[in-house]
């Protein structure tokens, strides 16, 4: 009785709370009904009000109201705006491959209301100075939540500590993604230091002497083809010498794009010592492996497509629990820049408008996982380590997106948002449209056709 009457107070305070807030927010309320919705894990059918951009009411039994737009959305999924903790939206300094605008657009596109932006940028974000520089673009020009990395090291240069102290109060953890520490003493002194303020060292991990002028995995189709390889062991050693690190300075590591069988053992051994650490790998990793290589820039990324085994380990990885989360490391590149062969293009492909289709098709589809277990890693997981993004519930932020899952179709990169069109998914046959895409009550997406045709 005590825990019912509990819930009924909370309930009642958030709707009170609703009230408040939806006289100080003018965007249009939208009534959303029949939908299957993703709520605190599960999925049911319910409407969702969203007013004052917020989310005013769910009910499980409907809702019917005058004068504001409703959507039926029968045979369709709500869920809450996905979270991808690892993008390059290459703003300031790279704006003719993407733009803080393009990139939020491509990521509401793909069912995302919150993104995490890395730091390889000019200038680096090292200090307050040049990161107010990023700061100031994604309050002109984001669609969606952005969340900034500060840098672990001035310049990305692995020489200095950055300003982390400066930092510390607008930045969501410090990375040098795109390149490794490679000084084991520098990683140490990171890791105090972000222990000290309360933030997450998230590490780009490769060891630059091993890799030897590398360029894809050191596997089967690297040798019949005379490339060059990159060996595992140059993702491996770092995340071993890493784990020790944060397990003698207690600072809570996240590992990026993890690619390598060894990767997903050591952390699956670190995570069984108590070592505060997360990983994730991205749906290429997933759903691709050197087999599938083709002489051509939209191939190659890095770290590499690896083998056969090393899938069927991150696959085995996102079941048990040792990979936490999926990241598309959506990284653009001009058209010329990826024209060069798998050679001498750069590395990095795009992935935000294409993650959950792919992933939905590989591994949802073919019973890999559940659609619950998908979302976990893709909303949940990242949400709770780097306390980010909201859920489905009233009072929260409406942020949240809607897919058609039983529409299949044929990616084609010439519809992106995204400025970047490298992608290895092109031409592949997926599950899964995004319909729209609201980021604090405001549609910043959506399918205009399909979902003017659901208005009532």
């Amino acid at each position: 009785m005590f825990n019912k009457k509990c819930s009924l107070l909370c309930l009642t305070l958030k709707r009170f709370y609703v009230r408040i807030h939806r006289a100080t927010r003018r965007e249009k309320p939208h009534l959303l009904k029949n939908a299957t919705v993703y709520i605190k894990g599960k999925l049911q059918k319910a409407d969702v009000l969203v007013d004052g951009g917020i989310i005013a009411d769910i009910s499980y039994s409907g809702l019917n109201l005058d004068g504001i737009g409703v959507f039926d959305f029968s045979n369709t999924y709500i869920f809450p705006g996905l979270t991808d903790v690892h993008v390059h939206l290459r703003e300031p300094g790279f704006s003719f491959k993407e733009t803080i605008r393009s990139g939020t657009m491509a990521a509401a596109r793909g069912g995302y209301t919150t993104v995490c932006a890395m730091p390889n940028l000019s200038p680096v974000p090292d200090c307050a100075e040049n990161l107010q520089k990023e700061l100031d673009k994604i309050k002109r020009d984001a669609v969606i939540n952005v969340k900034p990395y500060g840098s672990i090291t001035v310049g990305e240069k692995g020489e200095r500590l950055s300003d982390m102290d400066g930092m510390k109060d607008y930045v969501v953890a410090f990375s040098d993604d795109g390149r490794g520490v490679q000084q084991n003493s520098l990683m140490s002194a990171a890791m105090d230091k972000a222990k000290s303020l309360g933030k997450i060292i998230v590490a780009h991990c490769e060891d630059n002497s091993l890799l030897h002028g590398g360029y894809i995995h050191d596997g089967e189709y690297c040798a019949s083809h005379s490339h060059k390889g990159i060996c595992s062991e140059s993702e491996w050693g770092p995340v071993k010498r890493d784990t020790e690190l944060s397990m003698v300075t207690g600072c809570p590591y996240h590992v990026c794009h993890i690619s390598a069988k060894e990767t997903v053992e050591i952390i699956r051994y670190a995570k069984s010592r108590g070592i505060d650490i997360t990983c994730e790998t991205a749906p290429h990793y997933l759903a691709l492996c050197d087999d599938d290589l083709k002489e051509e820039g939209r191939f190659k990324m890095n770290p590499p497509l690896r083998g056969r085994d090393d899938k069927a380990a991150l696959i085995k990885g996102i079941k048990d629990g040792t990979i936490d989360m999926i990241a598309t490391d959506h990284a653009p590149h001009t058209a010329e820049e990826k024209s060069r062969g798998l050679k001498d293009s750069l590395m990095g492909v795009v992935g935000l408008e294409t993650a959950l289709p792919v992933l939905y098709t590989e591994l949802v589809k073919k019973g890999e996982i559940t659609l619950e277990k998908l979302l976990a890693l893709m909303h949940d997981n990242p949400n709770k380590r780097f306390g980010i993004g909201s859920d489905i519930e009233v009072g929260a932020s409406a942020d949240l997106t809607v897919f058609d899952l039983d529409k299949e179709y044929v990616i084609d990169p010439s519809e992106f948002m995204s400025m970047g069109r490298s992608t290895p998914f092109e031409g592949k046959k997926v599950f899964g449209i995004c319909l729209m895409t609201m980021c604090g009550g405001k549609i910043v997406w959506q399918e205009e056709d399909d979902v003017k045709a659901r208005l009532i």
